[in-house]
Formats: structure tokens, sequence, C-alpha cells
């Protein structure tokens, strides 16, 4: 085999990777806390908000306080989501970095 055609193959394989971390990704959840867990929410790999959560001691709290918490905790969830799909792209790719500014999930 030429290294050429081993290369190709190699590319491939990886490409079979990636595609099953995309899959992967999807089914990835995080967690997002904010005001000492008064406000805690799940977001998955798509980014959807699956839950949120607001501590009872927080109804008598202003409104905007609330808000700013809620996005706080967004913030977070978003944060440790980019980490664990790094992760993933990681383990696809076995151990190669993708290059900068390259968009995954495609």
């Amino acid at each position: 085999m030429t290294d050429f055609s081993k290369m190709v193959s190699e590319a491939k394989k990886i490409q079979e990777k990636i595609k099953d971390a995309q899959e992967n990704i999807k089914k990835i959840e995080a967690s997002g806390f904010a005001g000492g867990k008064l406000v805690s929410l799940i977001i998955n790999g798509d980014g959807e908000l699956k839950k949120i959560s607001l501590d009872e001691s927080l109804m008598d709290e202003k409104k905007e306080i609330i808000e700013d918490l809620i996005v706080a905790a967004h913030a977070d969830a978003k944060s440790k989501l980019k980490k664990k799909t790094a992760d993933a792209i990681l383990d696809a790719t076995g151990g190669m970095p993708l290059p900068a500014g390259f968009k995954f999930p495609f």
C-alpha cells in the first residue's frame, strides 16, 4: 500500500470516528450553577435547555437578579459542555487536535 493510500485509509477511519463522536456529543449533558447553586440548569450537546431549577428562596428576589443568575448558570453549563465536547473530539481523533477555527459538529 502506498503512503497516499495509507493516508486516505487513516483519514476515512478518523472521519468515521468523528461521525460517531457527533452522535455521542448530542447525548452529552452539562450542568450549570449560579448563586451558590440557587439556580441550576442542564443543557445537552445541541445546546438545548433540558431542565432549570430555581431555589424557593429566589422568589423573594428582584426579577433582574433571577435573570442574571439564569444567564450565569447557562454560561457555566456552556463552558462545561465546550470542555466535554473538546474531550470527545480528541478521543475521536486519537488525540490529534483539530485546526484552529474548525467547526464541530460540522
